[in-house]
């Protein structure tokens, strides 16, 4: 489960000398197994958010905690059990090549070759980028390095997935592919979070959306259920009728 109580993170400074929140007293919980979307307009506060859930940022108030654990009390446990994508993936890269980056972080897991070599595989395979392991990421499309960076994710095999607006970039067969990943580590109790501002393609996926409006939470609902109130918060949901 991840856990957060409270939590505010502040950015700048405001026109009288305060500090302005990006994330402003938010308490949710993400229970194991459960795929929340995360959505609201740009600005909303979601990447900052996501980004307390493994300590990429420090809370200046309130506490997160993964599996039980506050994140300030054992980062490494955090970033082992949570694992992210971020907007822009060259935010993420490591290595060279498209395998060398797969396998970065299962290799920091200490696992043995192996296994390393298994999860890659079926990483790259789940993004349609099958075989590829010796190119070059610099040379890649930006598609492409969206879906290295997703593979990478993939890869450490965690309890917590989180993917910051995974489908930018990507042609319809990888969305395909991505989502069909997506829902069957979602069936074998993966809990996932995925950052929108786009829930066409979550919509019939989704357990729950949690939109944030300013930092704050302005609609935390069953996906059904909350359609009517979306598109008045700046969340684009299908028709109805076209669902996944």
């Amino acid at each position: 489960m991840i856990e957060t109580r409270d939590l505010v993170h502040r950015y700048g400074d405001g026109e009288d000398g305060s500090a302005r929140p990006a994330v402003d007293g938010v308490s949710i919980s993400i229970d194991d197994g459960e795929f929340v979307a995360l959505a609201g307009p740009n600005g909303s506060g979601k990447t900052s958010l996501v980004r307390l859930f493994n300590g990429l940022l420090t809370p200046d108030s309130g506490s997160v905690a993964v599996n039980g654990v506050p994140v300030a009390d054992d980062l490494v446990a955090a970033r082992s059990t949570v694992a992210m994508t971020f907007q822009d993936p060259k935010d993420g890269f490591v290595a060279a090549t498209v395998g060398a980056d797969v396998a970065f972080g299962p290799e920091n897991l200490g696992l043995p070759r192996e296994t390393i070599d298994r999860r890659v595989e079926r990483a790259l395979s789940a993004v349609r980028l099958a075989g590829r392991e010796d190119d070059r990421i610099d040379r890649l499309s930006g598609g492409e390095q969206a879906r290295v960076a997703i593979a990478g994710a993939l890869a450490m095999d965690p309890d917590h997935l989180i993917l910051d607006e995974p489908f930018a970039g990507l042609d319809e067969p990888a969305r395909a592919s991505v989502l069909d990943r997506l829902a069957a580590l979602s069936a074998d109790g993966t809990s996932i979070v995925v950052v929108t501002h786009d829930l066409r393609d979550l919509f019939g996926l989704a357990d729950r959306v949690v939109v944030l409006r300013d930092g704050r939470v302005a609609l935390d609902a069953a996906p059904e259920s909350a359609r009517d109130r979306l598109a008045r918060l700046d969340v684009r949901v299908p028709v109805r009728g076209a669902d996944p």
